[in-house]
């Protein structure tokens, strides 16, 4: 055999192992592609997915806001189911501190968030979302012609306050001492839209209500603001719950109600930035 003829063997070889280890690469290049689009954030794995139900303690007058939150919430994580129960944040506190299972805490004041921060029964610090701002709810056409929280105080005038121990209770409470004025109702309410429905039910000309409960009457009631209302601004925190049965959604959740699209629905509602 000539010298190159066993050149030209030679060179054949190591062209064929050349191919060889290009094919072995290039079949280790697909397949590490096809792992990455199995693993890829569209074919996230239905273990991640958030599903179950999460339950949402909240002050009666997020009713409204929340309610289409959570509808949000549900459109946007198939699976998900919202249940509520709205309100005086007192009484939501008292059962959330008595072992009621819940998720997360929404309250209308700092005072009754710390019920439960106090007995360790929330995670993480609670975070203010919104505020709230009193106003005087009317009967439509304000035939009792209220201008101001002293017209409250007349001889002849039914008005409801909220409890004292109710967020709106203790701003309106805050606001009368502000004004330097003292008011005897005709009854104290629970919650907010207990006093609120003491006017619309007309048993009472006026309650102290806040500014959200009015708008969401849509027009079933008439609000009159007043400047006293300024000194009584209610921060309203939310937290997750310690013994949440669905920390992963409620955390969720609560990332919903503080995003943009949360402040948006919440606005509209007429609620405060914080």
């Amino acid at each position: 055999m000539t010298r190159s003829v066993r050149r030209t063997r030679r060179t054949l070889k190591l062209a064929g192992a050349g191919a060889a280890v290009l094919l072995a690469l290039s079949a280790c290049s697909s397949s590490s592609d096809a792992k990455g689009k199995e693993s890829g954030p569209s074919d996230e794995p239905a273990s991640r997915r958030l599903s179950g139900t999460v339950t949402v303690f909240a002050a009666a007058s997020l009713k409204e806001s929340f309610t289409a939150l959570g509808k949000r919430f549900e459109d946007q994580h198939p699976g998900t189911e919202v249940s509520f129960n709205f309100g005086g944040s007192d009484t939501l506190a008292a059962s959330i501190t008595g072992g009621a299972p819940a998720d997360v805490f929404a309250a209308a004041s700092p005072r009754t968030m710390k019920i439960v921060t106090d007995k360790g029964d929330a995670t993480g610090t609670p975070a203010t979302f919104v505020r709230n701002q009193l106003e005087i709810a009317t009967l439509p056409g304000n035939p009792g012609k209220v201008t101001s929280l002293k017209d409250l105080t007349e001889s002849g005038m039914k008005v409801v306050l909220c409890d004292e121990t109710v967020p709106c209770g203790a701003a309106a409470q805050k606001a009368l001492d502000t004004a330097g004025l003292k008011l005897t109702p005709v009854s104290y309410e629970q919650d907010v839209k207990s006093a609120l429905n003491k006017v619309r039910l007309k048993e009472a000309d006026a309650a102290v209500v806040y500014k959200t409960d009015v708008k969401a009457a849509d027009g079933a009631v008439e609000g009159v603001e007043f400047p006293e209302s300024a000194d009584a601004v209610n921060d309203y925190p939310i937290a997750l719950l310690k013994d949440a049965p669905n920390a992963g959604a409620a955390r969720a959740f609560i990332a919903l109600v503080r995003s943009a699209e949360g402040r948006k629905v919440l606005g509209e509602a007429g609620f405060l930035k914080p």
